[in-house]
């Protein structure tokens, strides 16, 4: 078996809370807590969850834009945790990213020619000339015409200001692109447009994404395999076929019952999970989802359950499949 491209191993994030009058650390927010998984090279991997699970702040932590306080991130076999800022800086080539938000993740003041020219003229070797064509390139890769590489940004849509950061994202041919919830901003006809982009430049320049969202038909459409966060933990992950049709943690059945179908006649079974969402600044014992699982046991309150494989690439992190039961 080939090696991953990507491998996180016990990633962990924790935000220190400040209080009192000298400010001192009186607790954290455990935002990621302990995520692994490992991404192929031209796969497209979903991560879903519902907000403030810690989808985006894994993603984040995985490139570095903040430094994870725990656990190790491997990309191509070499562990990038303990690299120093110039070893970093040069990798970065190869780990870009697609933000969520396509109106404050470009400088308004700067042309849509200077935003995608900036990585190049950091990482490339490039002339002046070739960087010009090479930025029209981009824009018509994406959709866009060579003559709004003149235009600012407020002079463009949702749609047409996210295949901008696609465009950037992809100026210096990386091999990883974390893409956080990069459609969540856009209507849906727009949705399909930048998804069915995506998909096209994946199989054109063998891409490899890490794609975080909320909304789980999204993730079925693009991915190849997809992961499910909870309070910070990833409690479920494998092929998106196995997930949607034989979800086996009680939390993502109940994300699944949740997705709206387009057939009103389908007989439905409703999983309504009680209870809100527990503070990553003091999460449960145990399980985490022990407090609103229909299904919680005695040792889901006492015992954290490993995240373990319980068939062909299938990992889940329930008691009901480990060796407890």
């Amino acid at each position: 078996m080939p090696n991953p491209l990507l491998e996180v191993k016990g990633l962990k994030k924790y935000f220190d809370i400040n209080g009192g009058v000298f400010g001192r650390k009186v607790g954290e927010v455990k935002a990621v807590d302990g995520v692994s998984f490992a991404v192929m090279e031209g796969e497209i991997l979903g991560i879903v969850g519902e907000s403030g699970c810690g989808k985006s702040t894994a993603g984040k932590s995985i490139l570095r834009l903040m430094e994870p306080t725990e656990g190790e991130v491997r990309f191509e076999d070499r562990n990038i945790t303990n690299l120093n800022p110039e070893e970093m800086r040069q990798l970065r080539r190869d780990m870009q990213i697609i933000f969520q938000d396509p109106y404050a993740s470009l400088n308004p003041r700067h042309t849509v020619e200077k935003i995608i020219n900036e990585p190049l003229l950091i990482h490339s070797e490039l002339s002046s000339e070739q960087r010009k064509e090479r930025v029209q390139e981009l824009l018509e890769i994406v959709g866009l015409s060579a003559y709004h590489a003149s235009r600012y940004p407020h002079q463009f849509s949702g749609g047409q200001r996210q295949r901008i950061g696609i465009a950037r994202a992809l100026a210096n041919n990386p091999k990883l692109i974390i893409c956080d919830e990069p459609v969540s901003a856009l209507d849906v006809s727009v949705q399909s447009q930048i998804l069915n982009l995506m998909e096209e430049l994946r199989d054109e320049f063998n891409l490899t994404y890490v794609f975080i969202a909320h909304d789980l038909s999204v993730v079925k459409h693009i991915s190849d395999r997809v992961g499910v966060m909870y309070l910070g933990r990833m409690v479920e992950l494998t092929t998106k076929d196995k997930l949607y049709d034989e979800p086996k943690h009680p939390y993502t059945q109940a994300l699944l019952s949740a997705v709206p179908s387009p057939d009103p006649d389908v007989p439905r079974d409703r999983v309504i999970l009680k209870g809100d969402v527990p503070s990553p600044a003091n999460p449960p014992a145990g399980c985490a989802f022990h407090t609103r699982c229909p299904q919680a046991m005695d040792i889901c309150k006492q015992v954290r359950p490993q995240f373990e494989e319980i068939e062909d690439n299938h990992f889940v992190a329930c008691h009901l499949y480990g060796d407890v039961q």
